[in-house]
């Protein structure tokens, strides 16, 4: 997979940790699209942090991603940075993509606790592609 940031367990934790405190306070693709070909909103039970992702296909592509949204830092900077790292892949590459994936794109380690926020925006785009 095309990785936006790599993990690299001690050399750049600070970079990566300013990655995330980045695109939490600059997210970038926020919004809506106007008539979306699929949509879906998740919430985070455990903390109330939520997402509304909307997509634009061509074809089995994604061509525009976009998302709204409240919660911690983690929740919001993993959906910016999925709206730019996901464009352009099919609907099969995303549906593969898992926890491990996550954690190399956000290039910080994630703890159980923040497990379900990383992968809020993930699952969201998931499911939103399977309609």
């Amino acid at each position: 997979m095309n990785y936006i940031k790599l993990f690299k367990p001690d050399s750049d934790m600070d970079i990566y940790g300013q990655n995330i405190m980045d695109h939490y306070k600059n997210p970038r693709n926020v919004g809506f699209l106007e008539a979306p070909d699929a949509s879906r909103r998740e919430t985070n039970a455990t903390c109330g942090d939520e997402l509304v992702v909307s997509i634009k296909m061509k074809g089995q592509k994604i061509a525009a991603l976009k998302f709204q949204g409240h919660g911690c830092a983690i929740s919001q900077a993993a959906a910016s940075i999925l709206s730019e790292e996901l464009v352009g892949k099919t609907r099969k590459q995303v549906a593969g993509y898992k926890f491990a994936d996550m954690q190399m794109i956000l290039g910080v380690p994630i703890s159980e606790r923040r497990y379900k926020c990383a992968m809020l925006g993930l699952r969201a785009i998931q499911k939103a592609l399977l309609k």
